[in-house]
């Protein structure tokens, strides 16, 4: 199991992980804490649902949200720099997409964005589109993709 593998990674490397969640509503932090003995290592986490959320728990910018939209690797960028600034955690992911339904031409259903900040280090953006899924899947597939990125980032 993949957050076994984070946990592990992160407790022999000392680091301490924090995670900023919009489309999955703290799927990553609820798969990590759902492991015995994660608080060794799972330092906090935000769910910023709303662009308020992201701009008043994460210090997003306005106008990074106004130019970019919430789904962007802007707004992962700031969404996982800010759990870093607002935690003691040496490393977060961030997460915020479109589950579905619905969705636009520009913006479709399935898109999301994903932020891997560290402390001391560059912060890591990417996009995966998982396509019209459904909501559930959609969810599903960023949280086991946001896991990837931080057992990628402890190996």
């Amino acid at each position: 199991m993949i957050a076994v593998e984070v946990l592990d990674a992160a407790q022999e490397n000392g680091i301490r992980i924090a995670t900023a969640e919009s489309c999955t509503g703290g799927m990553v932090a609820a798969a990590l804490t759902e492991i015995p003995g994660s608080s060794r290592v799972f330092e906090r986490g935000f769910v910023t649902y709303s662009n308020a959320a992201k701009v008043e728990m994460l210090g997003v910018s306005s106008e990074t949200l106004e130019a970019f939209g919430a789904v962007s690797e802007q707004v992962a960028r700031e969404m996982a720099e800010g759990a870093l600034a607002r935690s003691a955690a040496d490393l977060a992911v961030s997460i915020t997409g479109i589950a579905g339904p619905g969705g636009s031409e520009f913006k479709p259903e399935g898109r999301v964005c994903f932020g891997l900040a560290r402390r001391g280090g560059p912060t890591h953006t990417e996009t995966q589109e998982f396509g019209a899924l459904g909501r559930s899947a959609v969810r599903e597939k960023s949280r086991d993709h946001a896991l990837s990125l931080l057992a990628a980032a402890l190996s």
